[in-house]
């Protein structure tokens, strides 16, 4: 193509010179512009082997985890497919979703709007481990009537990759802290007709009903209003079996020494070794089988004698009259 361009600049020079024809020039000029097109056309087709040999190498299009590949080397993929390569998701930061009481709403709004962060908590299954914490993100339009409940959002950082995609876990949402507030176990409190009550321990072991006022609560405790003072304690097993006035026993205290604490409640049997328990009666034996022997006639321990017939007691009445004795 250069010489072309060089033979092109000749001729116009010779047909300013009157010494070439112009039809000469102008055949000149249209194979240059053929050349150059050649050119482009090779520069796009050089463009597209380019972009081809790049769509051999599969690039991720967001960060984040990836999961098991759909295909092996050798498949053929295609643009578009259903299936795709391998699914990436992303990790972090990650949204957790939950659902909250629909009677929260107008407490949660009310801090939103104050431009408050709610820390939010995301705990294991069991409620043990703390695997992060994030900050409250925001509340859906609508609340579900199954339920009551409506759901949220918490965004975490996850820069442990703690949290899963997909994974079940329990979240808890600091609204406020309520300052110098009595909290029980939520196996304290328990509820009757009249309203909810506790039993409160007092000095002499014994334990008193007490009406209380529960407040805000949580999976494990509850915060009790009125009727308990700090300090005070409170039943928080076997409350079922108790009354007004009955004795508990706290598990610091240590059993009484003696028969007393090695026998078994509700007339149960001691086990062997051990010394039963007062006022428990002691099962007695089954007689052994067998006929009771006249006084005087030599016994056998453990040999049971025939048991005589009617024919033969007759007889032995008839010797006894005769002054004989029985036979042997």
């Amino acid at each position: 193509m250069q010489a072309a361009r060089v033979t092109l600049e000749r001729y116009r020079t010779l047909l300013t010179q009157d010494s070439i024809a112009r039809q000469d020039v102008d055949t000149q000029g249209a194979l240059v512009k053929q050349l150059e097109g050649t050119v482009i056309t090779d520069k796009a087709s050089e463009a597209t082997a380019k972009l081809n040999l790049d769509y051999t190498r599969v690039t991720a299009p967001v960060t984040g985890r990836i999961g098991l590949r759909t295909v092996d080397p050798g498949n053929y993929v295609a643009a578009g497919a259903t299936t795709g390569i391998a699914v990436i998701t992303q990790m972090n930061p990650i949204d957790i979703q939950f659902t909250l009481p629909q009677d929260r709403i107008p407490e949660i709004q009310a801090r939103m709007a104050s431009k408050a962060k709610l820390e939010v908590t995301a705990l294991d299954r069991n409620r043990t481990a703390t695997l992060d914490t994030g900050v409250f993100s925001t509340l859906d339009n609508v609340v579900d009537v199954t339920t009551g409940t409506v759901k949220a959002k918490a965004r975490f950082a996850n820069d442990k990759l703690a949290l899963f995609p997909s994974q079940f876990v329990n979240v808890k949402l600091l609204l406020r802290t309520i300052d110098g507030a009595v909290v029980v176990p939520v196996t304290a409190l328990r509820t009757s007709g009249t309203g909810n009550y506790v039993y409160v321990i007092n000095e002499d072991r014994t334990v008193s009903q007490r009406a209380v006022k529960r407040g805000d609560s949580t999976v494990e405790s509850v915060v009790i209003t009125e009727g308990l003072k700090d300090g005070e304690r409170v039943v928080t097993e076997g409350g079922d079996r108790l009354k007004d006035g009955s004795r508990v026993q706290l598990p610091t205290d240590v059993p009484a020494a003696g028969g007393r604490a090695g026998g078994r409640r509700q007339g149960a049997s001691a086990p062997r070794g051990a010394a039963s328990a007062p006022g428990a009666m002691p099962a007695t034996e089954p007689a052994a089988r067998g006929t009771a022997t006249p006084e005087g006639a030599p016994t056998n321990p453990g040999v049971e004698k025939p048991v005589p017939t009617a024919e033969q007691r007759q007889r032995m009445g008839e010797r006894r009259r005769e002054g004989g004795g029985p036979s042997q």
